[in-house]
C-alpha cells in the first residue's frame, strides 16, 4: 500500500508509480493525465494474457465487478448505479437523448462550458426543447442562487460541470443539488475535472457523466456515468445491443427487457482493458485518500499561485476554498500565453494553454497529489530566468 507520505518524501517511490516524473513536471492533469505505473502494468499483464487465451468477455466479470464498485466508492453510490462507459460525453448524450422530452421543456446550461457539456442540450432544440443560457458574472462562477433564478415551471433538467475548465471555479454541487430537488428539476453533472481529485456525492446529483484519464488517472476511453436508481426509469436506455437486453442462450426475446442494474445503459462487450487500468489507478487514489488527494492539491496551487504572481502573473479567477479546485489558470500582462507554455514545454514542464470566447489565452497548471513543491519551485526558476522583467 502506498501511501502519500512515503510518494512526496521519497523521490524513488514517487517515479516507481508515476515514471513521467523521471523526465517531465507534468501539471495538466486537466487535460489527460499520465498512467500510473500500476495501472500500465496491469493493462500488460491483461493484454498478454490475451496472446495466450482466446478473448473470453464472461471471464472478466470479476475485473469489470472491481472497476464498477471502485467507482461507486468514488462517489458514494452503488455499484448497480454505475454504467462503465467512457469517454464523458457519451454519458452526456445518453441523458440528453434518453429522457422523455416535450416541446417547451427547458434544459438549464452553461454555453461557456466545456463544448461537449454544451452541444448534447442544444441538438434538443431540434426536438422543441429551450435552452435557458446561463450568464453569470465573471466566467464559469455557477452559483445555486443564479441557478434557482433561473429555474421556471418549464424547467425539466439542469446541466453543469463540476468545474469550470478554465477558470477552476467549482460548483457548490450539494447547493446546486438542494434547489434542483426543491424544485423537482433533474441535475445532471459533468464530473471530469474533480471526481478523483475532490469528493464528489452522488446524492446531490441524478446523472454524473466523467472519463478517467484526467484526475481518475485512468486510460483514455474509460470513464463511469451514474445514474441514481430511482431514475432508471425516468431514463430511457437509447444504445441497444445483446448486452444491456435479457437474451436467454443469446436467443433474442420477442420482448426488450433491460437487466434491472446501470448495465441497461451498456449496449456492449466493454473496454476490458481500459476497465482493468481505471481499476488499478482508482484503487491507488483510494490509498492515498480522497481528502489527502484534495488538501495535497489546493496546497501546491497555492504555492504555485504565490510563485507566479511575484513574477507577474496574473490569476483568471483567484478562487478559494471551497471555490477552488485542481485548475489554476493565468497569463502574464507582457507575455502572450503561447509563449509562455512553449517555453515551459522545451524545458519539460506540460501544461496546457485555454482561451476564453474573447480568444484571450491562459496558461493552465493542474497539479496531482505526486507532484512536489520542489517541482513548483522550478517551474519559477525555469520562467523568472526566461521572461522579460
Amino acid at each position: 500500500m502506498t501511501t502519500l507520505a512515503e510518494l512526496v518524501e521519497n523521490e524513488s517511490v514517487r517515479r516507481r508509480e508515476f515514471p513521467i516524473c523521471e523526465h517531465k513536471i507534468y501539471f495538466a492533469h486537466a487535460s489527460v493525465a499520465p498512467l500510473p505505473a500500476r495501472a500500465a502494468e496491469a493493462m500488460k499483464h491483461y493484454i498478454d494474457g490475451l496472446s495466450r487465451e482466446a478473448q473470453d468477455v464472461y471471464s472478466l466479470e470479476s475485473k469489470v465487478d472491481e472497476a464498477r464498485a471502485r467507482a461507486a466508492l468514488l462517489i458514494g453510490a452503488h455499484p448497480e448505479e454505475i454504467a462503465l462507459l467512457g469517454p464523458t460525453s457519451v454519458g452526456l448524450s445518453l441523458v440528453a437523448q434518453g429522457l422523455d422530452w416535450r416541446p417547451g421543456d427547458e434544459v438549464v446550461c452553461y454555453p461557456d462550458d466545456y463544448p461537449a457539456n454544451v452541444y448534447a442540450w442544444f441538438n434538443l432544440r431540434r426536438r422543441g426543447v429551450k435552452i435557458i443560457s446561463l450568464q453569470p458574472g465573471r466566467l464559469g462562477c455557477i452559483t445555486p442562487e443564479l441557478i434557482a433564478a433561473s429555474i421556471s415551471p418549464r424547467t425539466r433538467l439542469v446541466a453543469l460541470s463540476s468545474c469550470h475548465f478554465v477558470t477552476g471555479y467549482r460548483l457548490d454541487v450539494a447547493g446546486v443539488g438542494a434547489v434542483c430537488r426543491e424544485q423537482d428539476v433533474l441535475f445532471s453533472l459533468d464530473g471530469i475535472q474533480t471526481l478523483g481529485a475532490f469528493v464528489l456525492s452522488a446524492r446531490d446529483v441524478d446523472f454524473i457523466s466523467a472519463g478517467a484519464q484526467k484526475w481518475m488517472l485512468g486510460p483514455e476511453g474509460t470513464g463511469i456515468f451514474y445514474v441514481k436508481k430511482a431514475r432508471f426509469e425516468t431514463l430511457a436506455p437509447t444504445l441497444i445491443g445483446g448486452w444491456n437486453v435479457r437474451s436467454e442462450n443469446s436467443v433474442a426475446a420477442s420482448e426488450i427487457q433491460f437487466f434491472e442494474t446501470a448495465r441497461r445503459y451498456e449496449p456492449g462487450v466493454l473496454n476490458a482493458c481500459g476497465m482493468i487500468g481505471m481499476a488499478a489507478s482508482l484503487e491507488l487514489l483510494e490509498q492515498i485518500g480522497p481528502e489527502n488527494v484534495s488538501a495535497r492539491i489546493l496546497g501546491l496551487n497555492e504555492a504555485l499561485l504565490d510563485n507566479l504572481e511575484s513574477l507577474g502573473f496574473v490569476a483568471a479567477l483567484r478562487n478559494a476554498a471551497p471555490d477552488a479546485a485542481g485548475i489554476l489558470t493565468v497569463s502574464h500582462p507582457r507575455v502572450p500565453s503561447e509563449r509562455v507554455v512553449g517555453l515551459l514545454a522545451e524545458n519539460g514542464v506540460v501544461v496546457s494553454l485555454r482561451h476564453d470566447r474573447e480568444g484571450n489565452g491562459y496558461v493552465r497548471f493542474s497539479p496531482h497529489f505526486y507532484n512536489t513543491l520542489d517541482e513548483v519551485e522550478r517551474v519559477g526558476e525555469i520562467l523568472k530566468r526566461n521572461l522579460p522583467v
